[in-house]
Protein backbone atom coordinates (compact mmCIF):
# COMPACT_ATOMS: atom_id res chain seq x y z
CA UNK A 1 0.00 0.00 0.00
CA UNK A 2 1.59 3.29 -1.09
CA UNK A 3 1.17 6.65 1.22
CA UNK A 4 3.04 9.68 -0.78
CA UNK A 5 4.56 12.09 1.55
CA UNK A 6 2.10 14.70 -0.09
CA UNK A 7 -0.59 12.20 1.59
CA UNK A 8 0.56 12.00 4.70
CA UNK A 9 2.56 15.52 5.92
CA UNK A 10 1.94 17.55 2.97
CA UNK A 11 5.79 18.62 1.35
CA UNK A 12 8.86 16.40 1.88
CA UNK A 13 10.08 19.21 3.48
CA UNK A 14 7.67 19.50 6.52
CA UNK A 15 8.11 18.80 9.28
CA UNK A 16 11.18 19.46 11.64
CA UNK A 17 14.08 17.71 12.09
CA UNK A 18 13.98 14.46 14.51
CA UNK A 19 16.69 14.78 16.67
CA UNK A 20 16.93 12.13 19.40
CA UNK A 21 14.04 12.58 22.04
CA UNK A 22 11.94 14.75 19.89
CA UNK A 23 9.57 12.13 18.70
CA UNK A 24 7.68 8.70 19.20
CA UNK A 25 5.60 8.00 22.51
CA UNK A 26 6.94 5.76 25.17
CA UNK A 27 4.71 3.42 26.72
CA UNK A 28 3.19 3.88 30.05
CA UNK A 29 5.42 1.14 31.52
CA UNK A 30 7.79 -1.20 30.66
CA UNK A 31 10.01 0.07 27.84
CA UNK A 32 12.22 -1.47 25.98
CA UNK A 33 15.90 -0.77 26.23
CA UNK A 34 17.41 1.70 23.45
CA UNK A 35 19.85 -1.22 22.46
CA UNK A 36 16.97 -3.44 21.58
CA UNK A 37 17.47 -4.75 17.54
CA UNK A 38 15.65 -7.51 15.80
CA UNK A 39 17.57 -11.55 15.60
CA UNK A 40 16.11 -14.80 13.53
CA UNK A 41 13.72 -15.00 11.75
CA UNK A 42 11.98 -18.26 11.49
CA UNK A 43 9.74 -18.99 8.48
CA UNK A 44 7.53 -22.39 7.11
CA UNK A 45 7.95 -22.98 3.19
CA UNK A 46 7.26 -25.99 1.35
CA UNK A 47 10.26 -27.20 -0.54
CA UNK A 48 13.76 -26.52 0.86
CA UNK A 49 15.55 -27.03 -1.25
CA UNK A 50 13.38 -24.39 -3.85
CA UNK A 51 13.93 -21.97 -1.26
CA UNK A 52 17.18 -22.28 -0.56
CA UNK A 53 18.25 -21.20 -4.43
CA UNK A 54 16.32 -18.29 -4.04
CA UNK A 55 17.90 -17.16 -0.41
CA UNK A 56 21.21 -17.75 -1.96
CA UNK A 57 20.93 -16.97 -5.60
CA UNK A 58 18.39 -13.99 -5.52
CA UNK A 59 19.19 -12.75 -1.84
CA UNK A 60 22.78 -13.29 -1.56
CA UNK A 61 22.74 -15.12 1.78
CA UNK A 62 24.85 -18.14 2.66
CA UNK A 63 23.81 -21.39 4.23
CA UNK A 64 25.70 -22.48 7.75
CA UNK A 65 23.44 -25.14 9.03
CA UNK A 66 21.21 -27.87 7.34
CA UNK A 67 19.87 -31.17 7.30
CA UNK A 68 16.93 -32.54 5.74
CA UNK A 69 14.20 -30.31 6.57
CA UNK A 70 15.91 -27.28 8.36
CA UNK A 71 18.55 -24.70 7.66
CA UNK A 72 20.38 -21.38 8.85
CA UNK A 73 21.37 -18.67 6.82
CA UNK A 74 23.30 -15.90 7.13
CA UNK A 75 25.33 -12.93 5.05
CA UNK A 76 27.94 -14.07 2.74
CA UNK A 77 30.78 -12.56 5.92
CA UNK A 78 30.12 -12.87 9.22
CA UNK A 79 28.00 -15.54 11.46
CA UNK A 80 25.17 -13.80 12.48
CA UNK A 81 22.37 -15.66 11.62
CA UNK A 82 19.29 -14.20 10.14
CA UNK A 83 16.93 -16.48 8.55
CA UNK A 84 16.21 -20.38 9.51
CA UNK A 85 13.85 -22.34 6.48
CA UNK A 86 11.82 -25.06 7.61
CA UNK A 87 10.46 -27.61 5.22
CA UNK A 88 6.91 -28.53 5.47
CA UNK A 89 6.36 -30.58 2.62
CA UNK A 90 3.09 -29.23 0.47
CA UNK A 91 2.78 -26.18 2.73
CA UNK A 92 0.07 -23.79 1.10
CA UNK A 93 1.55 -20.72 -0.64
CA UNK A 94 1.55 -17.15 1.28
CA UNK A 95 -1.03 -15.05 -0.37
CA UNK A 96 -1.32 -11.01 0.35
CA UNK A 97 -4.53 -10.88 1.09
CA UNK A 98 -7.11 -12.49 3.24
CA UNK A 99 -4.72 -13.86 6.08
CA UNK A 100 -3.05 -12.30 9.23
CA UNK A 101 0.89 -12.88 10.08
CA UNK A 102 4.02 -11.59 8.00
CA UNK A 103 3.42 -8.98 5.84
CA UNK A 104 7.51 -9.08 5.14
CA UNK A 105 10.45 -9.14 6.94
CA UNK A 106 13.02 -6.90 6.07
CA UNK A 107 16.88 -7.20 5.75
CA UNK A 108 18.81 -3.97 6.64
CA UNK A 109 21.90 -3.56 4.34
CA UNK A 110 24.79 -1.59 6.02
CA UNK A 111 24.85 1.29 3.38
CA UNK A 112 23.32 2.63 0.25
CA UNK A 113 25.91 1.38 -1.90
CA UNK A 114 25.45 -2.34 -0.98
CA UNK A 115 21.91 -1.63 -1.90
CA UNK A 116 22.75 -0.13 -5.20
CA UNK A 117 24.80 -3.26 -6.34
CA UNK A 118 22.06 -5.42 -4.65
CA UNK A 119 19.10 -3.73 -7.23
CA UNK A 120 22.00 -4.13 -10.06
CA UNK A 121 21.74 -7.74 -8.85
CA UNK A 122 18.24 -7.94 -9.09
CA UNK A 123 18.64 -6.61 -13.12
CA UNK A 124 21.12 -8.59 -13.94
CA UNK A 125 19.25 -11.89 -13.14
CA UNK A 126 16.19 -10.26 -14.01
CA UNK A 127 14.35 -10.75 -10.58
CA UNK A 128 11.12 -8.63 -10.54
CA UNK A 129 11.21 -6.23 -6.74
CA UNK A 130 8.64 -3.45 -6.27
CA UNK A 131 10.81 -0.25 -4.60
CA UNK A 132 9.59 2.91 -1.71
CA UNK A 133 11.33 5.59 -0.83
CA UNK A 134 10.33 5.63 3.04
CA UNK A 135 11.63 9.18 3.75
CA UNK A 136 14.17 7.18 6.42
CA UNK A 137 15.24 4.49 4.25
CA UNK A 138 15.11 3.29 0.94
CA UNK A 139 13.64 -0.21 0.00
CA UNK A 140 13.03 -2.80 -2.67
CA UNK A 141 10.36 -5.84 -2.11
CA UNK A 142 10.32 -9.47 -3.26
CA UNK A 143 8.21 -12.70 -2.41
CA UNK A 144 10.10 -15.53 -1.98
CA UNK A 145 8.93 -19.10 -3.93
CA UNK A 146 6.20 -19.57 -0.97
CA UNK A 147 4.98 -16.04 -1.30
CA UNK A 148 6.51 -14.68 1.65
CA UNK A 149 7.44 -11.13 2.01
CA UNK A 150 10.75 -9.57 2.08
CA UNK A 151 11.91 -5.82 2.18
CA UNK A 152 15.55 -5.21 1.20
CA UNK A 153 17.02 -1.86 2.86
CA UNK A 154 19.26 0.83 3.26
CA UNK A 155 18.55 3.61 6.32
CA UNK A 156 19.14 7.10 5.45
CA UNK A 157 21.07 8.49 8.27
CA UNK A 158 19.38 9.78 10.93
CA UNK A 159 20.31 13.34 11.03
CA UNK A 160 17.78 13.76 7.69
CA UNK A 161 15.05 12.22 9.09
CA UNK A 162 11.92 14.57 9.75
CA UNK A 163 8.95 14.70 12.53
CA UNK A 164 5.89 16.31 12.58
CA UNK A 165 4.24 16.89 16.21
CA UNK A 166 5.82 13.90 18.19
CA UNK A 167 5.19 11.80 14.78
CA UNK A 168 8.21 10.59 12.83
CA UNK A 169 7.67 10.81 9.10
CA UNK A 170 7.01 8.09 7.29
CA UNK A 171 5.54 7.70 3.60
CA UNK A 172 6.05 5.73 0.31
CA UNK A 173 7.57 7.83 -2.52
CA UNK A 174 9.17 7.08 -5.53
CA UNK A 175 12.46 5.75 -5.61
CA UNK A 176 15.30 7.44 -7.69
CA UNK A 177 16.70 4.10 -8.85
CA UNK A 178 19.02 5.21 -10.65
CA UNK A 179 20.37 7.05 -8.24
CA UNK A 180 20.57 4.28 -5.76
CA UNK A 181 22.04 1.93 -8.63
CA UNK A 182 24.98 4.50 -9.24
CA UNK A 183 26.11 4.57 -5.39
CA UNK A 184 27.27 0.84 -6.13
CA UNK A 185 29.85 2.18 -8.25
CA UNK A 186 31.55 -0.40 -10.21
CA UNK A 187 32.05 -3.02 -7.08
CA UNK A 188 29.72 -6.06 -8.23
CA UNK A 189 27.58 -8.06 -5.92
CA UNK A 190 29.12 -10.87 -4.06
CA UNK A 191 26.58 -11.38 -1.50
CA UNK A 192 25.10 -10.16 1.55
CA UNK A 193 28.08 -8.07 2.96
CA UNK A 194 28.52 -7.82 6.77
CA UNK A 195 26.66 -5.97 8.75
CA UNK A 196 23.40 -7.53 7.45
CA UNK A 197 20.78 -7.61 9.79
CA UNK A 198 17.05 -7.88 10.39
CA UNK A 199 15.86 -4.42 10.26
CA UNK A 200 12.66 -5.03 10.94
CA UNK A 201 9.42 -7.21 10.96
CA UNK A 202 5.93 -6.24 9.49
CA UNK A 203 2.79 -8.12 10.24
CA UNK A 204 -0.85 -8.06 9.01
CA UNK A 205 -3.05 -7.62 12.54
CA UNK A 206 -6.74 -8.01 13.37
CA UNK A 207 -6.78 -4.34 15.03
CA UNK A 208 -4.58 -1.39 15.21
CA UNK A 209 -5.86 -0.77 18.71
CA UNK A 210 -5.43 -4.10 19.70
CA UNK A 211 -2.12 -4.45 18.47
CA UNK A 212 -0.53 -1.04 19.70
CA UNK A 213 -1.76 -2.12 23.43
CA UNK A 214 0.01 -5.47 23.21
CA UNK A 215 3.17 -3.90 20.95
CA UNK A 216 3.69 -0.84 22.49
CA UNK A 217 1.52 -0.79 26.16
CA UNK A 218 2.76 -4.63 27.51
CA UNK A 219 6.05 -5.73 24.85
CA UNK A 220 7.50 -2.26 25.31
CA UNK A 221 7.90 -0.69 21.38
CA UNK A 222 7.17 3.05 21.51
CA UNK A 223 4.87 4.27 19.33
CA UNK A 224 6.65 6.07 16.22
CA UNK A 225 4.24 6.70 13.88
CA UNK A 226 0.41 6.35 13.43
CA UNK A 227 -0.89 8.41 11.04
CA UNK A 228 0.08 5.75 8.23
CA UNK A 229 -3.75 4.61 7.25
CA UNK A 230 -4.26 1.33 8.31
CA UNK A 231 -0.91 0.93 10.17
CA UNK A 232 1.05 2.03 12.70
CA UNK A 233 4.98 1.48 13.20
CA UNK A 234 7.26 0.59 16.49
CA UNK A 235 10.90 1.18 17.61
CA UNK A 236 13.07 1.08 20.19
CA UNK A 237 15.89 3.75 21.08
CA UNK A 238 14.69 5.90 18.02
CA UNK A 239 14.93 3.39 15.35
CA UNK A 240 11.93 4.18 13.12
CA UNK A 241 10.52 0.76 13.47
CA UNK A 242 11.35 -2.71 14.40
CA UNK A 243 7.72 -3.23 13.90
CA UNK A 244 5.36 -2.31 11.62
CA UNK A 245 1.60 -3.74 11.80
CA UNK A 246 -1.42 -3.01 9.84
CA UNK A 247 -4.91 -4.20 8.88
CA UNK A 248 -4.26 -4.32 5.08
CA UNK A 249 -5.22 -8.14 5.00
CA UNK A 250 -9.23 -6.93 5.29
CA UNK A 251 -11.58 -7.36 8.33
CA UNK A 252 -12.17 -11.57 7.14
CA UNK A 253 -8.65 -12.02 7.45
CA UNK A 254 -7.99 -15.89 9.04
CA UNK A 255 -5.23 -16.96 11.24
CA UNK A 256 -2.41 -18.37 9.64
CA UNK A 257 -2.78 -22.52 9.67
CA UNK A 258 -0.32 -24.97 10.80
CA UNK A 259 0.10 -26.61 7.09
CA UNK A 260 0.43 -22.62 5.47
CA UNK A 261 3.53 -21.03 4.55
CA UNK A 262 4.16 -18.22 7.42
CA UNK A 263 6.26 -16.58 9.64
CA UNK A 264 6.58 -19.41 12.50
CA UNK A 265 8.58 -17.02 14.95
CA UNK A 266 10.39 -13.26 15.26
CA UNK A 267 12.97 -12.67 17.88
CA UNK A 268 13.77 -9.80 19.62
CA UNK A 269 17.61 -9.07 20.95
CA UNK A 270 17.71 -7.63 24.41
CA UNK A 271 21.16 -6.00 26.14
CA UNK A 272 20.47 -7.25 29.50
CA UNK A 273 19.00 -10.54 31.29
CA UNK A 274 17.22 -7.95 33.51
CA UNK A 275 15.32 -6.86 30.34
CA UNK A 276 14.18 -10.15 29.45
CA UNK A 277 12.58 -10.86 32.68
CA UNK A 278 11.15 -7.32 33.01
CA UNK A 279 9.33 -8.34 29.63
CA UNK A 280 8.13 -11.56 31.01
CA UNK A 281 6.72 -9.86 33.93
CA UNK A 282 4.94 -7.14 32.00
CA UNK A 283 3.25 -10.26 29.43
CA UNK A 284 2.37 -12.21 31.93
CA UNK A 285 0.53 -8.88 34.28
CA UNK A 286 -1.09 -8.22 31.23
CA UNK A 287 -2.51 -11.94 31.12
CA UNK A 288 -0.29 -13.10 28.18
CA UNK A 289 1.21 -16.53 28.18
CA UNK A 290 5.00 -16.69 28.67
CA UNK A 291 7.01 -19.73 28.02
CA UNK A 292 11.15 -20.22 28.79
CA UNK A 293 13.07 -19.59 31.76
CA UNK A 294 13.91 -15.96 32.26
CA UNK A 295 16.86 -15.33 32.21
CA UNK A 296 18.38 -16.88 29.45
CA UNK A 297 14.86 -16.86 26.84
CA UNK A 298 11.39 -16.41 26.70
CA UNK A 299 8.29 -16.93 24.24
CA UNK A 300 5.36 -15.18 24.20
CA UNK A 301 2.97 -14.69 20.76
CA UNK A 302 1.05 -12.03 19.80
CA UNK A 303 -2.80 -11.93 19.57
CA UNK A 304 -3.18 -13.28 16.31
CA UNK A 305 -0.45 -16.14 17.45
CA UNK A 306 2.90 -15.04 15.69
CA UNK A 307 5.32 -16.30 18.64
CA UNK A 308 7.91 -13.78 19.52
CA UNK A 309 11.03 -14.76 21.02
CA UNK A 310 12.77 -12.35 23.38
CA UNK A 311 16.51 -13.11 24.56
CA UNK A 312 19.68 -11.48 26.24
CA UNK A 313 22.58 -10.68 23.85
CA UNK A 314 24.66 -9.09 26.56
CA UNK A 315 25.11 -5.68 23.82
CA UNK A 316 26.43 -2.61 25.13
CA UNK A 317 24.05 0.17 26.59
CA UNK A 318 25.02 2.90 23.86
CA UNK A 319 24.59 -0.14 20.83
CA UNK A 320 23.40 2.15 18.21
CA UNK A 321 22.12 -1.06 16.07
CA UNK A 322 18.76 -1.18 15.21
Amino acid sequence: MGVTTNDMFGAAEAGELATTGSYGEAPPGFRLPDATRLGLVRLQVADLERSLAFYQHTLGLRVVDRDATRATLAPQLGDRVLVELNERSGARPATRGGRLGLYHFAILLPDRPSLGRFVSHLAAIGARAGAGDHLVSEAFYLNDPDGLGIEVYADRPRPTWRRLGRELMIATDPVNVADVVAAGGDVPWAGMPDGTVIGHVHLHVGDIDRGSAFFSNTLGFDRITWRYPGALFLGAGGYHHHLGTNTWAGPGARNPQDDDARLLEWTIEVPAEDDVAAAARSLADAGYRVDGAPPNAIVTSDPWGTAIRIVATGAAPNDKRP
